[in-house]
């Protein structure tokens, strides 16, 4: 059965996914990519210049067996992208997806088909019906919930994720947009696993056995 997936989501010690605010210069708002330096260093980033490893080896697996990714409208693009008709996301022509793509907004446009493989649909959907219909899309493979953190909190409140991959990285951003908040006790629905990395990051992994059913 198709799993639901997150992968490579980086939080700081206190929590926090994303800084603020968030603008077109800076997407990840006064966190900048600090907490996305441990990836930038591995062969999966860099195919000439990253390194293999640990960090290398978990941040690889986000794109095996994927059929069709979910984000949240702020991954999607910076506040006011709904008003520019000529957005089209951070990535260029050739996003890195490469599979139906849902962007989740309360403000829906006709599809983007881009180059590579990747085409961008815009929903106004709950967690569960949205999922529904990347399923639908993903022709059997796995379904992968991209971000940002508000919306990876809310598939997580809807019990709809199978596999969470979390690296904790050693920074402390004080502000932003946290990933746990009213998620207490998410630990017992699933098998927790802790690997500590030389790059000094931390990769939790929460597995379910059983996929999630709609």
């Amino acid at each position: 059965m198709s799993r639901t997936r997150i992968h490579n989501l980086s939080i700081s010690l206190d929590g926090f996914a994303t800084g603020e605010p968030q603008s077109a210069e800076a997407p990840f708002g006064h966190a900048g990519q600090r907490l996305h330096e441990w990836m930038f260093r591995t062969r999966f980033w860099d195919a000439a210049a990253g390194t293999a490893g640990v960090d290398d080896a978990f941040a690889e697996r986000h794109s095996v067996g994927i059929g069709a990714e979910i984000m949240g409208a702020n991954k999607f693009g910076p506040p006011g992208w709904s008003d520019d008709p000529d957005w089209k996301g951070w990535w260029g022509e050739n996003p890195p997806f490469h599979t139906p793509t849902f962007v989740l907004t309360h403000r829906p446009r006709p599809s983007i088909e881009m180059q590579g493989g990747t085409t961008f649909h815009f929903l106004d959907a709950a967690p569960a019906e949205a999922l529904a219909t990347a399923r639908d899309a993903a022709g059997g493979q796995d379904v992968r919930i991209g971000g940002g953190p508000t919306v990876v909190r809310e598939f997580l409140a809807a019990g709809l994720v199978d596999h969470l991959h979390v690296v904790q990285v050693p920074i402390l951003l004080g502000r932003g947009v946290r990933l746990w908040d009213g998620l207490e006790a998410l630990e017992e629905a699933y098998d927790v696993e802790a690997v500590s990395s030389s790059s000094g990051v931390t990769h939790l992994t929460f597995t379910r056995e059983v996929p999630s059913t709609l």
